[in-house]
């Protein structure tokens, strides 16, 4: 999805994470293209690397822009803030984290692989849906249609991919105080994948970052709580 530059707007390049597509920034989209503001949605679907992943959104990226990282995207964007941070005048990390995988993480990724592989796709999107979403939402039919359908889109080859990127990612904690822009690090209140400790540490990390957490969402805050991260981001862009 793209939106034509507007003069004097910072562009920004928002990047989805695992199991996601543009859907997940749908409120947050419509927000920025009545604000002016030039945007697109990192591909996130070929790559099985976080450094391919990251060259890629730089090769379409314009020379200096904004990143928002969900997630996935988040472990992609620290990678840029490795290799490129000249690029990047805003930094965005939205319920991700820093730390590498412990053993018990890896363990279970490769066996989601493994049902992927194995045919069992939908039995994979189950199992990650409890754990995306708030407690109070697991039995809310909309979000669990949103969460079957970007899934679907994925499919579960990218899915793979983007695991594999996953588990051989690195710890990003030790790169954290070397990032100088503005940065804004929000969580889920609720978000069981990455919660709220984890983004509190890489805010702490970060000089000057803003850490915002987000009052009853889990992890895919951008659709539990859309009208909240879009007047962060919002508040993000102008700061």
């Amino acid at each position: 999805m793209d939106r034509s530059v507007t003069a004097g707007t910072l562009p920004l390049v928002l990047v989805p994470g695992l199991l996601c597509t543009e859907r997940l920034f749908a409120a947050q989209c419509a927000a920025l293209a009545a604000d002016g503001v030039p945007f697109h949605v990192a591909d996130t679907l070929r790559d099985e690397s976080l450094t391919a992943f990251a060259h890629r959104l730089l090769a379409r990226a314009p020379a200096r822009f904004a990143l928002a990282g969900f997630s996935m995207g988040g472990y992609i964007a620290l990678e840029i803030m490795r290799t490129a941070p000249e690029r990047v005048a805003k930094l965005a990390l939205l319920d991700t984290s820093a730390r590498p995988d412990v053993p018990e993480q890896s363990a279970r990724r490769h066996a989601l692989i493994a049902l992927a592989q194995g045919g069992a796709f939908a039995a994979v999107v189950a199992q990650h849906y409890p754990l995306f979403v708030a407690t109070a939402r697991v039995d809310d039919p909309a979000l669990r249609t949103l969460v079957e359908t970007m899934a679907q889109t994925v499919g579960a080859a990218a899915y793979v991919r983007q695991q594999r990127a996953i588990l051989a990612r690195p710890d990003a904690r030790p790169r954290l105080a070397d990032i100088a822009c503005p940065t804004l690090v929000l969580v889920g209140e609720e978000d069981r994948l990455t919660p709220p400790e984890l983004g509190a540490e890489m805010a702490a990390a970060i000089s000057g970052a803003r850490y915002h957490v987000v009052p009853g969402s889990g992890h895919l805050a951008p659709v539990e709580a859309p009208e909240t991260v879009t007047a962060e981001l919002r508040r993000w862009l102008a700061g």
